[in-house]
C-alpha cells in the first residue's frame, strides 16, 4: 500500500531522513514515534508531497508518488492533523463534505455522506449538521476532523499527532473510537505520535525512529518483549517492558523485609511477634541470619506449656530459592514442594528475602499457577507486610 525504498530529507546539508525503508500494508495502522527532530513528521509528509523526498522512491499503490499529480494525490489520501483546521464560516456538514465538493459529488451524495459518517461516531446528524465548529467541543471538533478525512473513503488517513492538543480524559476516548473505526473500515492509517502509550494502545505496528533513521519497526507486544537496543528500551520505558519468567530474577520480585525471629527466642516471644505484626507465621533464623526454617503459631501454641527455646519446634522450610534464580524455577520449585511462599536466600544461605503468590501478581500469568493450591500462612502475613 505504501512503501519507502532508501528515502532521504535533506535541508541544505542537514539530511533529516536517512535512507529508509519502509512497507506499510494495506490495512495496517502504523504508528512513527521518536523523540522531537527524529523525522517522524517529515516521513509521513512525503507520503502526500507536502514535502518532497531529496532521494529514494514512496510508492502508494503501486505507483511512484513523484510521477502522479500531487493535487490528485492528496485528494486521494485523508489527512488529519493536530490544528484540525476546520473551516469556522462552514457547518459541520459543510467541513465534513469540503473534499467531496472538490471532487465534484453531488449534494444528495455529500448530504448522505455526511449522515453516515457522523452516526459512525455517535454524533447525531440532526443535531450536529448545522451547527458550526465554534460551538464544538475540542474532542468534537477533532471527530470531525478525523470524518472529514473519511469523507471520499480514501484507502489511506495520515494522522499527525491528532489528539496532542486534548485533554487525557477526551484523548484516550479518540483513540478507542479510532480503534473501532479502524475495526470497521480497514483503512491504512499511518498516525505520527510522541507518545508510547498511545502508540502501544492503537498500532498495529510501531516504527520508532531517532535521528532520521528507523531504530526498529515491529508489533506493539514484539517491542516490549524484544526492544531491539537499550535506546528502544529507554524510550518505550522500563516500566512497560515484558519479561518472561525466566528473565525476571527472584531478588526483582521478593519481599525484602520477611518476619523473622531468631532461633534462641522463647515461644511466647514468637508468639508475641506473631500478634504484632499480624502473621500466622515466623521465618526462623541463626544469629548470622542463616535460615533454619519456618515456625507456625499452632507449633508454638503446641509447645507453650512445655516452653524452651524455639530452635525445638522449628519445622525446616522444604525449599528455598537462590539468589539469582528465575522466577520460572522458583515457581517450579513452589509446585514441587506445594508451598505458597518460598525463602529466598544468598550462596552463605543467609535469608535475603521471601516470595509469595501476592509478589509474583504481576510477573506471572494465569499459565502458571496450576497447581499452586498450597497452604499460605505466609502469604497473608507478607501480603499485610506489603501493605
Amino acid at each position: 500500500m505504501v512503501r519507502f525504498e532508501q528515502v532521504s530529507k535533506k535541508y541544505d546539508n542537514i539530511e533529516v531522513v536517512k535512507r529508509i525503508s519502509l512497507e506499510i500494508n494495506e490495512g495496517e495502522l502504523v504508528t512513527l514515534i521518536g523523540p522531537s527532530g527524529c523525522g517522524k513528521t517529515t516521513t509521513l509528509k512525503m507520503i502526500n508531497r507536502l514535502i518532497e523526498p531529496s532521494n529514494g522512491t514512496i510508492y502508494v499503490n503501486g505507483e511512484d508518488i513523484l510521477k502522479q499529480d500531487p493535487v490528485q494525490l492528496r485528494r486521494g489520501i485523508g489527512y488529519v492533523i493536530q490544528q484540525i483546521g476546520l473551516f469556522p464560516n462552514m457547518t459541520i456538514a459543510q467541513n465534513i463534505a469540503v473534499v467531496g465538493k472538490l471532487q465534484g459529488w453531488s449534494k444528495e451524495k455529500m448530504l448522505a455522506r455526511v449522515k453516515e459518517l457522523l452516526d459512525l461516531v455517535g454524533m447525531e446528524p440532526a443535531s450536529y449538521m448545522d451547527r458550526y465548529p465554534k460551538e464544538l467541543s475540542g474532542g468534537q471538533q477533532q471527530r470531525i476532523g478525523v470524518l472529514r478525512a473519511l469523507a471520499t473513503n480514501p484507502n489511506i488517513i495520515l494522522m499527525d499527532e491528532p489528539f496532542g492538543a486534548l485533554d487525557p480524559i477526551t484523548r484516550e476516548q479518540l483513540q478507542g473510537e479510532l480503534k473501532k473505526l479502524q475495526a470497521q473500515l480497514h483503512k491504512t492509517i499511518i498516525f505520527v505520535t510522541h507518545d508510547m502509550d498511545e502508540a502501544l494502545k492503537i498500532a498495529d505496528r510501531i516504527v520508532l525512529m531517532r535521528d532520521g533513521e528507523i531504530v526498529q519497526a515491529a508489533a506493539p507486544d514484539e517491542m516490549l518483549r524484544h526492544p531491539a537496543d537499550d535506546f528502544v528500551a529507554s524510550f518505550i520505558g522500563k516500566d512497560r517492558l515484558l519479561r518472561s519468567p525466566d528473565e525476571v530474577k527472584v531478588e526483582e520480585v521478593m519481599i525484602t523485609n520477611p518476619v523473622t525471629i531468631e532461633s534462641n527466642r522463647g515461644l511466647a516471644e514468637a508468639l508475641e511477634r506473631m500478634r504484632n505484626r499480624r502473621v500466622d507465621s515466623l521465618m526462623v533464623v541463626d544469629d548470622m541470619n542463616r535460615l533454619i526454617g519456618v515456625i507456625t503459631i499452632k507449633a508454638v501454641q503446641a509447645g507453650l506449656d512445655q516452653g524452651g527455646q524455639l530452635g525445638k519446634y522449628v519445622a525446616e522450610h522444604p525449599a528455598a530459592a537462590v539468589i539469582g534464580q528465575t522466577v520460572r524455577e522458583a515457581v517450579y520449585l513452589m509446585a514441587e514442594h506445594n508451598v505458597g511462599y518460598l525463602p529466598v536466600i544468598d550462596e552463605n544461605e543467609q535469608l535475603q528475602g521471601l516470595m509469595t503468590r501476592a509478589s509474583l501478581v504481576d510477573i506471572l500469568t494465569d499459565v502458571l499457577w496450576p497447581g499452586l493450591d498450597s497452604p499460605n500462612s505466609l502469604l497473608t502475613a507478607t501480603a499485610k507486610e506489603e501493605n
